[in-house]
């Protein structure tokens, strides 16, 4: 999953929405980041480790021309992002925008986030990353983004061109695991460990 769908699947489970953010910056240890930020942390791991072996995204994996087979994770998160924002409303009760401006309010009150969010958090907000994923524009843009982030951003020549042509299969493959994804993420919010809850004392 990528932002948009960890900040959803964190209120949804009503942990804290930035926490979660931080999970793909977090490295390491969960006990050596700050404790506000370990739960958030631990319940994006498993949201990752579920979606990395389940089958619907195995399967989908698979489809991916050799061309982009490499990018492949990256680049279905990208479009579960998109397919989220554009069908929000299916899984969300408030209006998109207000959900952004409310993720970006906690980005920007958060303390003590990894380094590597807390330099891009200004760009996110600016530019407003969240909602852009609604149009095939935006997901363009981001996918564009994420390639000059990486050190080979080679690797992405045909990933438009390889998004295209499994569009459809991507958006079937988003409805049917998704809302599994929102039950599991309730689910495992309930089960954190006691000592990466917000109020645990070491």
């Amino acid at each position: 999953m990528n932002f948009l769908a960890h900040l959803h699947l964190a209120d949804i489970s009503d942990t804290h929405l930035v926490a979660n953010l931080c999970g793909d910056f977090a490295k390491g240890k969960i006990e050596d980041h700050p404790q506000h930020l370990q739960q958030g942390i631990w319940l994006h791991r498993q949201i990752d480790q579920i979606t990395d072996s389940h089958e619907i995204i195995i399967d989908l994996l698979k489809q991916f021309p050799k061309s982009s087979r490499r990018v492949a994770p990256i680049l279905i998160d990208l479009v579960f992002d998109h397919y989220l924002a554009f069908y929000w409303e299916e899984y969300h009760h408030q209006d998109l925008n207000i959900f952004c401006q409310k993720a970006y309010q906690e980005l920007n009150t958060t303390k003590e986030l990894p380094a590597t969010l807390q330099a891009i958090a200004p760009k996110i907000i600016q530019q407003d990353w969240l909602s852009s994923y609604q149009t095939r524009q935006g997901l363009e843009q981001a996918i564009q983004g994420v390639s000059r982030r990486l050190s080979k951003p080679d690797l992405f020549d045909h990933a438009i061109r390889d998004v295209d042509k499994l569009y459809v299969d991507i958006e079937i493959a988003f409805r049917t695991f998704y809302p599994q994804l929102m039950a599991y993420s309730k689910i495992y919010s309930r089960k954190t460990p006691e000592q990466y809850l917000p109020n645990a004392r070491g």
